[in-house]
């Protein structure tokens, strides 16, 4: 079985898959563990009547809560503004033995890190920080069948589909 499709990557798509990325590694639990140790140390300010420290804390752990998602926001607006692959759709034509992009770049499924698939997009992954984002919407009728490839073509552990 061949597919084609083309795939446009857009802002919204590159900001989803940076931010699970983050909160998957370490920035983002250590912010999240932070941002509770600062609503911990608020709360033993208040009992002891230091409203000062109490307000110092929660700003604090605002900005730490807030600090993760607005500078990926950033980053992502300055990527596709600059690089030149997410300015125009990519064509890729996947088959059992690879998958290949409009510029030749193979990637057999041998060499497939990881394969994840949910109800917004495919995710297939070079590495463990890199992966082609595929939007569902995009895919249209070729999501399922890419699906069923994968889970033909793949090691179980590779997969992971909802």
């Amino acid at each position: 079985m061949k597919l084609e499709f083309d795939v446009k990557v857009t802002e919204k798509d590159l900001y989803s898959f940076n931010i699970e990325q983050a909160y998957k590694g370490s920035q983002g639990v250590i912010s999240l563990l932070f941002a509770v140790l600062l609503a911990a140390a608020a709360m033993l300010s208040a009992q002891k009547g230091n409203t000062e420290y109490v307000v110092l804390y929660i700003i604090v752990g605002i900005l730490v809560l807030l600090y993760v998602p607005f500078s990926l926001k950033g980053r992502v607006k300055m990527i596709m503004k600059t690089n030149e692959v997410f300015s125009k759709p990519l064509h890729f034509e996947i088959d059992e033995k690879n998958s290949q992009g409009e510029e030749m770049a193979q990637l057999p499924w041998e060499q497939v890190y990881r394969f994840v698939a949910n109800d917004k997009r495919i995710l297939i992954f070079s590495n463990r920080k890199n992966a082609y984002i595929l939007s569902k919407e995009q895919l249209g009728d070729s999501y399922e069948p890419l699906k069923e490839l994968a889970g033909s073509t793949l090691e179980k552990y590779r997969l992971k589909i909802k």
